[in-house]
């Protein structure tokens, strides 16, 4: 998630991190570009990322996929122009 804030933003973001005794909750929010279809940005293997950034070893299109995948509760708002938020719950 920190790697998308940091390739994808200009405008900076927030990553908010809650700890409880039997969960925890993180929120990072971007103002970024947003993203178009989530849908298609949730597919493994589909990047946003641009050729300068992969041509680094990054983005190759699994860190929506794994974070959804790792996660008890996952969302993800997105809006072109605006930016994204995702919610991450992880249960202890």
């Amino acid at each position: 998630a920190e790697m998308n804030l940091i390739i994808h933003t200009d405008s900076g973001g927030e990553i908010t991190v809650e700890i409880e005794p039997e969960s925890i909750r993180m929120m990072v929010t971007d103002g970024g570009p947003g993203i178009p279809d989530i849908q298609q940005a949730l597919s493994p293997g589909f990047s946003t990322a641009p050729n300068w950034i992969q041509e680094l070893g990054f983005g190759a299109g699994m860190g929506l996929t794994n974070i959804e995948k790792c996660a008890d509760h996952f969302t993800i708002e997105s809006h072109p122009g605006k930016g994204t938020r995702l919610t991450i719950i992880l249960r202890l």
